[in-house]
């Protein structure tokens, strides 16, 4: 990989951005550095619009980083009558799965477990959700090959393949399968490198202070600097802050809670299952496990306009709830000794009908809003991960009317850096896990080992976790500090002992390329 490769992110290339936007008008501004952010920023580079993207502080930092790492076909709005959405998720899965990042994607079985306390009507209900599920899918034309069909399972490999499930009303499981991507963040950093090597100019630290239709005043949070961004078209993506720019948007923040348990707790699955929630029909707790030996469980669904949108606090009662849906076929269950961290992500739905008074968020849309009033800047909102694609597209298609440009989006079939059959993965010379993580950019970044001892030992006893990767996240990923790599570029803060460890070693690394020459980045 050569160390000028456009796709990067660091210091450098923000800096000759900077100077860039100085004295240039852009077409296309883009405010909010999530996943919608990200997708506006390459659907608008890949039609050969200009853009510039202002993050206020890390890419992914917000709810885009805490989601369940799902890429699924939106089998729970399947089960609640919403086909719309459940169709779009589908096929935005296929694009995903097939084209676009199917090395950071992998399909995930899914048990929903048969017991004997479960009604027939209950568990024929979820047979012919499942049945329905799949025909979305082929109807989508993502292939058996790439997502499994369903089938049934005995009680005997429903044990083997989720080993806490084998409690004594276990009858039989059902399989499903839905693409679970391998980090979330990892997938808005993905997207945010494509598009920069687009031309796109993508900033962090730059916060956004206010917007017009054409304009976008901000603060360098680096330097306390004002910065004045000159734009065609501003379009506001800030997720659970778009209303911060917007006063007419009724957004409901909607918490969503998973906990962090050791995989071995749990026999270490090969799958994840399914617990439905009692009383709400079409609602389930998962248990998805990871790839690094632990276990989300999640997750909750709860309205909080008080919470930090950057890291929400996770509550005593929802810890309760999660343990007490889950413990209900877990054998033996999970005590609070067992949860070795949690987070939560705070999702910006759009409300659109009158609240229901129960303080619940579960039955408000996931559809996305497009917001195109003349004269104002464009408002994306709400959607899921999934749908990011759509989302960018349609507000990027309002955008290019307003400038009078006619080029169609091309993002669905437009792989994302570090994309390749899943044939080619399999032959690079670099270990699976780093395959899984950065596709065809894994031998590169294992060769980084080679530049200092440092850089080949894994951060602590327990990881797989390299310095090289860490070293990879500051020249290429836009990585800064140890809270950059630890949380969102390593996931280790997830689990709060395991970024104790990590941190003394993420610093060194951090020290060691401040002393290496830095690197170049688009041309301006």
């Amino acid at each position: 990989m050569s160390r000028q490769d456009p796709t990067w992110i660091n210091d450098a290339t923000r800096q000759r951005s900077l100077e860039h936007l100085a004295g240039h008008e852009v077409d296309v501004a883009v405010i909010g550095g999530g996943i919608t952010g990200a997708g506006v920023a390459l659907d608008a580079a890949s039609r050969g619009l200009s853009v510039a993207l202002l993050e206020s502080r890390d890419f992914g930092s917000g709810t885009s980083g805490y989601s369940s790492k799902l890429v699924h076909g939106g089998l729970r709005y399947l089960a609640r009558g919403d086909l719309p959405v459940a169709w779009e998720s589908a096929v935005e899965r296929r694009w995903l799965m097939q084209h676009i990042a199917p090395h950071l994607i992998r399909p995930l079985g899914f048990i929903i477990p048969d017991t004997t306390g479960a009604r027939r009507a209950q568990t024929a209900a979820a047979g012919a959700g499942v049945l329905l599920y799949d025909a979305l899918r082929r109807t989508s034309g993502l292939h058996s090959s790439i997502l499994p069909r369903p089938q049934l399972l005995s009680k005997q490999a429903v044990a083997a393949m989720a080993p806490a499930l084998d409690t004594p009303g276990l009858r039989r499981g059902l399989l499903y399968w839905d693409g679970q991507v391998i980090d979330d963040a990892r997938l808005v950093l993905a997207v945010l490198r494509t598009a920069a090597g687009l031309g796109a100019h993508v900033l962090r630290d730059a916060k956004a202070t206010a917007i017009t239709a054409g304009s976008v005043e901000a603060i360098d949070t680096r330097t306390g600097e004002s910065l004045a961004i000159r734009a065609r078209s501003v379009i506001n993506a800030a997720g659970v802050w778009a209303a911060d720019f917007d006063a007419g948007l009724e957004l409901v923040p909607s918490r969503g809670t998973h906990l962090v348990v050791r995989a071995a707790r749990l026999g270490n699955p090969h799958a994840a299952h399914t617990v439905a929630v009692p009383g709400h029909f079409g609602r389930y707790v998962f248990v998805l496990p990871q790839p690094e030996g632990t276990v989300y469980i999640g997750l909750t669904d709860q309205e909080d306009r008080d919470a930090d949108g950057h890291r929400p606090a996770v509550p005593e009662h929802d810890i309760d709830f999660l343990l007490g849906v889950v413990n209900r076929v877990l054998d033996p269950p999970l005590a609070r000794t067992d949860v070795i961290g949690s987070f939560a992500g705070l999702r910006p739905l759009v409300r659109s009908a009158p609240a229901s008074g129960s303080g619940g968020t579960a039955d408000i849309s996931r559809r996305h809003l497009v917001k195109d009033v003349p004269g104002e800047p464009i408002t994306v909102v709400g959607g899921k991960l999934t749908t990011y694609r759509r989302m960018a597209q349609d507000a990027v298609d309002v955008a290019a009317a307003r400038l009078g440009v006619s080029t169609p989006s091309r993002t669905r079939r437009l792989p994302l850096v570090g994309a390749a059959h899943r044939s080619a993965l399999a032959s690079l010379d670099a270990p699976a896990r780093l395959v899984a993580k950065y596709g065809t950019e894994a031998p590169a970044v294992h060769a980084l080992a080679g530049e200092h001892p440092l850089l080949a030992e894994p951060l602590f006893e327990g990881t797989g976790i390299t310095g090289a990767e860490l070293l990879f996240a500051i020249r290429a990923e836009g990585a800064t500090g140890v809270e950059d790599l630890l949380e969102r570029r390593t996931r280790l803060s997830l689990v709060p002992a395991d970024a104790a460890r990590a941190s003394g070693r993420a610093a060194e690394i951090l020290a060691l390329a401040a002393g290496t020459p830095s690197v170049e980045g688009p041309g301006a």
